[in-house]
């Protein structure tokens, strides 16, 4: 099966994927919307606390993650939205140690790793941040992504925060830590990750900081032909991925 499998993937052909306006204009609109309610702030302020058994299983450690909207992801004109809302709870943190590891993007590499291969802040003033991730993701294929964010954060009150993390270019590299390395224009390569928006919130309250995520995320559609293939790395990973950042955090930050 595994050779199978490779042989397969030798006959993708380069560029199999790309972004069309279309996608992308559907992307947009589906943030617009998320955003809206995002804002809104109905309901209690972290998601989690509507499912108090959810909330029992992150005190034990757990990390909760679910699609928010109950199915894994929505097909658009040439691609997937992929919505996960995610929780986490770190002892013994308070909210403001949280916030300034978070925005020691530099450092990025070292917490979130082996995802986050390199990281640095491009610039910086106030809470606002542009910040360089490169990106490993892995399942089947490798796939290597130089991706750049406009980052904000809004301090609410003394134990509770929200930062917005908006993606302002996702890019393939090819034959990544080689002589031959090049990066492929924005919206080519193999569609994995196009685009990558990120809204969390932030409370100090039972001895420790609850820290939550909710990522959408835009990858390429499911090719025909190739479904059983590529299917289960476009939809497993928005999940995974969402998973490994919370509970990256969560050893890196408790104490």
């Amino acid at each position: 099966m595994k050779a199978l499998i490779l042989a397969a993937l030798l006959m993708l052909p380069a560029g199999a994927a790309e972004l069309e306006p279309r996608t992308v204009e559907a992307f947009d609109h589906y943030l617009r919307t998320a955003e809206a309610r995002i804002d809104a702030a109905a309901g209690p302020f972290l998601w989690i606390d509507q499912f108090p058994d959810r909330v029992r299983r992150a005190r034990a450690g757990e990390v909760i993650a679910e699609p928010f909207t109950g199915k894994p992801d929505l097909s658009v004109p040439g691609g997937l939205v992929h919505d996960w809302i995610g929780a986490v709870f770190i002892p013994g943190a308070t909210v403001d140690y949280t916030i300034a590891r978070l925005q020691d993007y530099n450092g990025h590499k070292n917490i979130f790793k082996p995802e986050v291969i390199d990281s640095r802040t491009l610039s910086h003033n106030g809470n606002d941040f542009v910040i360089y991730l490169r990106l490993l993701k892995k399942k089947v294929v490798t796939v290597v992504l130089n991706a750049e964010f406009d980052v904000h954060y809004i301090r609410l009150d003394k134990t509770r925060w929200r930062s917005v993390s908006r993606s302002r270019k996702v890019a393939e590299v090819e034959h990544a830590g080689k002589a031959d390395e090049r990066e492929l224009p924005a919206g080519t390569g193999e569609g994995f990750l196009w685009k990558l928006n990120s809204y969390w919130r932030f409370q100090e309250r039972d001895g420790g900081t609850w820290v939550e995520c909710e990522a959408i995320s835009l990858t390429r559609d499911v090719p025909a032909g190739l479904g059983w293939l590529i299917e289960p790395i476009i939809r497993n990973l928005p999940k995974e991925s969402l998973v490994s950042t919370l509970a990256s955090a969560r050893k890196a930050l408790a104490k």
